[in-house]
């Protein structure tokens, strides 16, 4: 039966909702696809344009990218730069602060993003995103002066998410 009349309607939910959800469906197994909201990946994932693919975090390490509670209903998708014995600290590409969790609040690992519309996923374990997380990673005593020129010039150059 051709399923050409069938609409597809996409909802949103405050993160401490729906979150929460997200998890336990984690925790059952599940797969989550998960359109981003905020701005902390920039430059290279944007709000409200990219997906994240979600497995339930294990085996976590340096420099994955995951899903983590950092305090009672708050969660965050960043970078994991260091382990610490049950503290895991982590920073956004687009942060210039980093933030804590213990290692049982790490939720969610990331496989992959759907980046700019695509149906192709860049895998996080593939070779384009690990040369950029390479270089990425290393550019952080600058990082500030490299986030405002995207904001400030490139954005308005070349627009893109707002």
């Amino acid at each position: 039966m051709p399923q050409d009349n069938i609409a597809i309607v996409e909802k949103q939910f405050p993160n401490d909702k729906f979150l929460p959800e997200v998890v336990r469906l984690l925790d059952e197994g599940y797969t989550v696809t998960l359109r981003l909201k905020g701005y902390s990946m920039r430059p290279f994932l944007e709000n409200n344009r990219d997906k994240a693919l979600l497995v339930k975090a294990r085996d976590i390490k340096k420099g994955d990218p995951v899903l983590a509670e950092i305090s009672p209903g708050h969660y965050v998708l960043h970078r994991i730069v260091d382990i610490s014995g049950g503290t895991v600290t982590l920073l956004g590409d687009g942060n210039l602060t980093v933030e804590k969790c213990r290692t049982e609040d790490v939720k969610g690992s990331v496989t992959g993003f759907y980046r700019k519309g695509r149906d192709v996923m860049d895998r996080t374990d593939g070779m384009k995103w690990r040369i950029y997380s390479y270089v990425w990673t290393r550019l952080r005593p600058v990082r500030r002066y490299l986030l405002a020129f995207y904001r400030r010039i490139w954005m308005k150059v070349f627009g893109g998410a707002k």
